[in-house]
């Protein structure tokens, strides 16, 4: 905002001043011909032959700059100055259309002369004073790109210590849970010794493996990940079976291979199987935990297409773009940072796409994944 007020200040302050200048200028331009005007009446109260005009163009010979044109009463040219040549000897129209500007420009200059006739002087606006009043605007151009300038290396850096800010949570947060983890499976071996038939023990193991799994994915935040061909179907399956276990039984997920082959890509499997709970997660929230999810792969040469489709209230098309920005969430609880951690994994980590591709109030929204076959 002070860059911007600073610029307003000196845009004006440059417009009045230039303002100014113009003005000036303008009526030094307007003596300069006033003084041709009476250097033409006073070579006719000499009686000097009329047509010879040399001794009034010396009077004012510093005028190079001046377009100007000697009309009759009837407006017929009988010279001119400061013009372009080539175009008056190419041009029968040019000198009438200069004629015309001037005419709108500046009032005439009269000559009279002592037969009772006159003379008319017509003049416009020299090419220094039109740069003149031009300039202003190129000055505010200048100061416009920049305040543009200013803001995108600002907005960047901001960006980026906003970035860095995330990450080194990310990894403190991965370097805390890592010591109680280890006590937690250390404990969990010790139980299962003491007590081999106890079924909930490895339930726990399962839930310890899902933290050290969560562990390892902020740990790796921050950092270009290692991508591996990996068969979708399995990870996708990997997937669905830890999220039926941990969610209401009324949801169901059915997951659809439109491929009769086995279809791969470059995968950091944990970091995508973030990305997949993320969606399965906002799809059960939105059907209230009743419903059906179905996911479909598709194989198109080049790139993998992944519809995750579900039964609930659906998006507006005006929150297709929104619901990927970091905040947005419709839930009472939550910081609404899954669809844009899901769109940074996607986009940044697989190089590939995230979007909603279609969605209906009240009848369900599909969301597509797009990755590329080969990186």
């Amino acid at each position: 905002m002070l860059l911007l007020l600073t610029a307003l200040v000196i845009g004006i302050i440059s417009l009045w001043y230039t303002n100014r200048l113009v003005e000036k200028l303008s009526q030094e331009e307007k003596n300069k011909i006033e003084l041709w005007a009476k250097a033409l009446k006073h070579l006719s109260d000499v009686a000097l032959d009329a047509g010879d005009l040399t001794f009034a163009f010396d009077v004012v010979s510093n005028n190079s700059t001046i377009p100007v044109i000697q009309t009759d009463e009837k407006f017929n040219v009988k010279h001119w100055v400061n013009l372009d040549s080539v175009k008056v000897a190419t041009d029968t129209t040019y000198l009438k259309k200069e004629l015309a500007i001037m005419k709108k420009q500046h009032q005439p200059i009269e000559i009279p002369f002592d037969t009772n006739m006159r003379d008319y002087i017509f003049y416009k606006d020299s090419q220094l004073l039109n740069q003149l009043k031009y300039y202003p605007f190129f000055q505010l151009a200048i100061i416009g790109l920049f305040l543009l300038v200013s803001y995108l290396a600002f907005s960047t850096s901001r960006k980026a210590e906003q970035n860095q800010v995330w990450v080194g949570m990310a990894k403190e947060t991965a370097h805390q849970l890592g010591t109680p983890l280890s006590s937690l499976a250390a404990w969990t071996e010790y139980l299962k010794n003491k007590y081999p038939a106890d079924d909930n023990l490895h339930e726990m193991d399962k839930d310890i493996s899902r933290l050290n799994t969560i562990t390892e994915r902020f740990s790796k935040i921050g950092a270009a990940p290692v991508l591996k061909k990996e068969n979708l179907m399995d990870v996708l399956q990997n997937s669905v079976n830890y999220i039926k276990t941990r969610t209401s039984q009324k949801v169901n997920i059915t997951i659809q291979n439109l491929q009769s082959h086995e279809v791969n890509a470059p995968l950091n499997i944990p970091l995508f199987e973030w990305v997949l709970e993320n969606l399965f997660k906002n799809a059960i929230d939105s059907m209230a935990g009743v419903g059906d999810i179905l996911i479909s792969i598709t194989d198109q040469n080049q790139y993998v297409y992944i519809d995750v489709k579900d039964s609930g209230k659906g998006i507006p098309k005006s929150k297709y773009t929104t619901v990927f920005k970091p905040g947005y969430t419709t839930k009472k609880r939550g910081w609404g940072l899954g669809l844009s951690l899901s769109k940074r994994i996607v986009e940044e980590y697989h190089k590939g796409q995230i979007f909603v591709k279609s969605s209906d109030v009240n009848k369900g929204t599909t969301f597509r994944i797009v990755l590329p076959k080969q990186i």
